[in-house]
């Protein structure tokens, strides 16, 4: 079994550093994050804390999009409709060897640090003067999450999503302001949580129930070791390590997070070898999407129930939120 990993709370002497430390040197640090010349670290931290301050507290976070599923009156499916094919599940019915893989290789000392890891930051620092370049971020599980809940707010706006995910001192900067706040109001759990519903994983799928559903064929509650491990790894890249379109990237990525794992101790330096040495074996499932898939020639009636859904008022102010 998989080991599971305290989320025990820092200390109030803790959390009052970590914070005093995070108000005082975001906009040094993570100013040298973005500019790898120590020499203009100076001038491009100016006005960064007074722009820190001028950020709203209040981090606005819309309900996931998920798949809508029309039944018939005897509660038969007919037919699946979304944008984003996602079911959003509790951090329970999630795999222990999911949770931790996707800590193990994203954010291993998650349960350790505040919204930011000082640690992560200064080795970023370290390793981006080194290279003369932008060689290592330092965004947290939090961090990222947040980032997530912007792409997630743009929907399938272009201009938006480039917006959400552009790499600018100002987007960091706000980044860390709402992932404090997200820090306080939910705790690592659930955190940990939102973030395994919000994430993409590839081939469509936003969320790990999606996703086990599209590679696995199972839910996530069910994933193994080798499958968490491969799921925890596409999601720094899920075209680059996209199993049904290049198995070999997908192992070698694979069996990375299986190594952190065992290095971080989730699993044995044994648990990991035998992981490595199973083939990625794949169950793919391709939801059918759209009242045109409807079974059984109801078609006419999913698409009167889906209009008559996205006209009513009672299901959210304007067609967009329907």
């Amino acid at each position: 079994m998989p080991k599971k990993r305290s989320g025990g709370g820092l200390t109030g002497t803790q959390q009052a550093a970590k914070f005093l430390g995070v108000s005082v040197l975001s906009g040094a640090v993570l100013a040298g994050i973005a500019l790898p010349a120590f020499g203009v670290l100076g001038l491009a931290a100016k006005g960064t804390v007074q722009g820190f301050d001028e950020i709203p507290a209040d981090l606005k976070r819309p309900p996931l999009s998920q798949r809508t599923t029309i039944l018939d009156a005897e509660g038969g499916q007919i037919a699946t409709v979304y944008s984003r094919d996602r079911t959003v599940v509790e951090l329970k019915d999630i795999s222990p060897y999911m949770q931790n893989a996707i800590v193990a290789v994203e954010d291993a000392r998650f349960y350790e640090h505040g919204a930011i890891d000082l640690k992560g930051v200064l080795r970023a620092l370290n390793r981006n003067a080194q290279s003369g370049g932008v060689a290592q971020g330092a965004s947290t599980l939090t961090q990222q999450y947040v980032k997530n809940v912007f792409v997630e707010e743009a929907g399938d706006d272009p201009d938006k999503v480039a917006q959400a995910t552009q790499q600018t001192l100002g987007r960091k900067i706000q980044e860390l302001k709402y992932a404090i706040q997200v820090e306080e109001e939910l705790g690592k759990k659930k955190i940990l949580e939102n973030y395994l519903n919000i994430t993409f994983f590839g081939q469509q799928a936003y969320g790990v129930e999606a996703a086990a559903k599209r590679y696995f064929s199972k839910s996530a509650k069910d994933l193994n070791l080798e499958e968490s491990a491969m799921l925890a790894g596409l999601v720094q890249s899920p075209s680059r390590y996209d199993p049904v379109n290049d198995v070999e990237e997908a192992t070698k990525r694979r069996n990375v997070v299986l190594q952190r794992m065992a290095a971080v101790g989730d699993i044995s330096q044994a648990e990991a070898d035998r992981a490595k040495a199973t083939p990625i074996k794949l169950k793919v499932s391709k939801p059918k999407n759209g009242c045109i898939t409807a079974v059984d020639g109801a078609g006419f009636f999913c698409d009167y129930v889906r209009e008559a859904f996205l006209s009513s008022p009672v299901f959210g102010k304007d067609r967009e939120e329907r």
